[in-house]
């Protein structure tokens, strides 16, 4: 049994949240907290394996929560929940040693697939938060070499239309914002995202940005 604690300000989120993880017959929900100080409180008088954390709270948030928890307790896994599609708080999250971090929006099954995951080792990051990211730290490796660009038939195979969406993925730019950048439906977007992937042979966004950066598809 996977005993977890739910650290969330809203009452209402901890309750949706605790019904949607306890329908997986090996998760547990042992604990709630209000706030990262109050989660500290909890984990000092009980067993906590997982802690699925809200990122901004009163009085401890997420990341600061998470920096102590680690340090007291490293062998408890944390995976951040977030409404926030910000890749500072992703990579602010990881270092301070969260083993994961995905938005509010996706579904119950993600969210208690994530928990096994990150429980066996595994790290868990929504995509779009792994799209946003990535290129960053593929840049970032890079630092200032000029980077080596790769070729690949796949490139050739994209319209005008579709080099460009390709272009603001590596750029780390969500479905809302490449919809308002080309004056697109975000309707349309996903729909050119669908065979995009098809014909880069790329299984998500979090690759297909990885593929703009390495095939020097971005700025």
């Amino acid at each position: 049994m996977i005993r977890v604690m739910l650290v969330e300000d809203q009452a209402i989120v901890r309750q949706g949240l605790k019904v949607i993880l306890e329908q997986d017959e090996h998760i547990k929900v042992v604990q709630e907290a209000e706030n990262g100080r109050e989660a500290i409180k909890h984990l000092e008088k009980h067993l906590i394996d997982f802690i699925m954390m809200d990122v901004r709270m009163p009085v401890m948030n997420g990341i600061e929560a998470t920096q102590e928890i680690k340090q007291r307790w490293p062998h408890i896994k944390i995976l951040m929940l977030t409404t926030f599609n910000d890749d500072e708080y992703a990579m602010q999250a990881l270092r301070e040693g969260a083993s994961g971090f995905m938005l509010k929006t996706a579904d119950g099954d993600k969210l208690i697939e994530a928990i096994h995951s990150t429980m066996k080792g595994g790290m868990s990051i929504h995509d779009e938060v792994a799209a946003k990211f990535m290129p960053r730290l593929l840049h970032k490796a890079d630092g200032h070499r000029k980077q080596e660009v790769a070729y690949s038939q796949h490139v050739d195979d994209l319209t005008k239309r579709e080099l460009a969406i390709v272009k603001l993925v590596g750029e780390g730019k969500t479905n809302k914002e490449i919809a308002e950048s080309l004056y697109l439906s975000i309707g349309t977007v996903k729909n050119y995202l669908t065979k995009i992937l098809q014909k880069t042979d790329q299984r998500d966004r979090t690759q297909l940005a990885i593929f703009a950066v390495r095939h020097g598809l971005t700025e």
